[in-house]
């Protein structure tokens, strides 16, 4: 085999893994959800994507309040507050 046809031959065999681990990412995640969060006066909104709409609604809220929140007291606290927005649908 020619040094060039090995190193072809070595770009496709790694072009096709990277697809197929884009792909399986990709496809497990089937909801996207936005949820906006009001907290210590604070207003932040987020979007994420998930399997399920429970877990993609709780990623974004999760995300949404890293920024509001200081700490892992405030995180929890922000974490159950009642979302302001929460709209999900399929991916």
């Amino acid at each position: 085999m020619t040094p060039a046809r090995r190193k072809l031959l070595i770009v496709v065999i790694v072009a096709g893994f990277v697809g197929l681990l884009l792909y399986n990412t990709l496809s497990a995640q089937k909801v996207s959800c936005e949820v906006c969060v009001t907290f210590n006066g604070k207003r932040n909104c987020a979007t994420a994507s998930h399997a399920t709409e429970s877990e993609a609604a709780q990623s974004a809220q999760t995300t949404a309040c890293g920024i509001l929140a200081s700490g892992m007291n405030e995180s929890i606290a922000c974490g159950r507050v009642q979302p302001e927005v929460r709209s999900c649908h399929p991916d």
